[in-house]
């Protein structure tokens, strides 16, 4: 066994322990708007696809006035309206 996993994680590489970006970087004001914006556009894409699941809600509505044909388009001319 080598010594880096009798260590603990603590003890451990950077790079092991998963810190790709030094502190000082991520503690920037450029990289807190930078995780905003993308943690906004996540958040958009999320509501925009749920959006495009969710089955489109009608509300029903007697046809009446203009909205209603006065004459039937079918090919059967003698169809109710």
């Amino acid at each position: 066994m080598s010594a880096s996993l009798l260590d603990g994680p603590l003890s451990a590489d950077p790079v092991e322990a998963g810190l790709l970006l030094p502190e000082s970087l991520l503690a920037s004001d450029w990289f807190s708007v930078l995780a905003t914006f993308v943690a906004i556009n996540t958040l958009i894409y999320v509501v925009l696809g749920v959006i495009k699941i969710v089955p489109k809600f009608r509300i029903r509505r007697r046809h009446s006035g203009a909205s209603r044909r006065s004459e039937t388009r079918s090919i059967h001319p003698d169809a109710p309206l």
